[in-house]
């Protein structure tokens, strides 16, 4: 149970997942944006209804060639369509730190993930401050892309094969790995140490699937978010968080008594963004965008950014896998 001294803290971050819950930026994005068209958005096409094979998670869909320019965007395309309408609407997290979170002095939502949806808005509109983000749980990612509420979801989302039977992927942008983070003192530095203590991990995440796999002798506890993870951990609700080294550092650095052991790193996440499986055309054109961003500089800029200090010198960013065709 914690003293008094942390009550500011865990009152501070309370308020912040109170405020963010549901919510979308709306009036609060970065720049003022463009008034919606008053025409109803045309209704996204049905996926088809034989999923794919997929032989390789990874595989996504190659490029039309080199990335053309937000005047020449190809008439009728899912690109167009987010022209004409002025902004790109993205599905994030605001409270996941580093990846994307609401800066308290700013109130903007910033992070590795959000600089992505900026560098994609810039490549369709010409000016990476055209977006509009709806803040959105790990659980709502999915039904938000087939429902057509967003364009794209830049929100640490792991690319599987069974996700893919929904949803469509970009090429994986970074590669992440599940760890665990315990109280400052514990002794667990791997799932297998937390027999019998309450584990805690989002909703509908692989972090939850690997958790109830691969540590059934643990008690599994459920939150629409790891930052609702953290008040029932600070709370004494939970004895330890699971999740990806990003989510995870994100998550000590707000709670002093927090670490994440030094520990390997018992899956492989990599992250793509999500798109409806309709638009084909719109993977393949943020695939030629993340192809750019790797070749000039872009994504290691963007990683030294958020999460060199936490995580160390950046790799070499992920390769593109390609390939798929439907």
């Amino acid at each position: 149970m914690r003293g008094p001294s942390r009550r500011p803290l865990v009152a501070l971050w309370v308020l912040c997942a109170a405020l963010l819950s549901g919510c979308s930026l709306g009036a609060e994005d970065p720049t003022p944006l463009p008034a919606p068209s008053t025409s109803a958005p045309p209704a996204p096409a049905a996926p088809p209804t034989t999923p794919a094979p997929c032989d390789n998670a990874l595989a996504s869909y190659a490029p039309d060639g080199a990335l053309p320019a937000p005047d020449a965007l190809p008439p009728g395309s899912t690109m167009a369509k987010i022209r004409s309408r002025g902004r790109l609407v993205a599905g994030v997290s605001a409270d996941t730190y580093l990846l994307g979170s609401r800066n308290p002095l700013t109130g903007a939502v910033e992070g590795f993930d959000i600089d992505f949806v900026k560098a994609l808005a810039k490549a369709i509109l010409g000016d990476e401050n055209r977006y509009q983000l709806k803040v959105i749980t790990a659980a709502q990612r999915i039904p938000s892309l087939r429902n057509g509420d967003v364009d794209v979801v830049a929100r640490n989302m792991t690319i599987t094969c069974d996700r893919w039977t929904q949803i469509a992927f970009s090429t994986e942008y970074y590669r992440s790995g599940q760890k665990i983070l315990v109280r400052r003192g514990s002794r667990a530095t791997s799932l297998a140490d937390l027999g019998g203590q309450r584990v805690c991990a989002p909703r509908g995440t692989s972090s939850m699937e690997t958790l109830v796999r691969r540590a059934p002798q643990a008690v599994a506890v459920g939150a629409d978010s790891h930052t609702g993870c953290l008040v029932l951990f600070q709370q004494g609700a939970v004895d330890a968080i699971t999740g990806d080294d990003t989510v995870l550092a994100g998550l000590a650095a707000q709670d002093p008594y927090a670490v994440v052991p030094d520990q390997a790193a018992f899956t492989d996440e990599p992250y793509g963004l999500g798109f409806n499986p309709a638009a084909v055309d719109l993977v393949r054109f943020a695939n030629a965008r993340l192809a750019q961003m790797r070749a000039d500089g872009e994504w290691t800029t963007l990683y030294n950014r958020w999460l060199r200090a936490p995580l160390g010198p950046a790799p070499t960013p992920p390769r593109a896998v390609y390939g798929r065709t439907r």
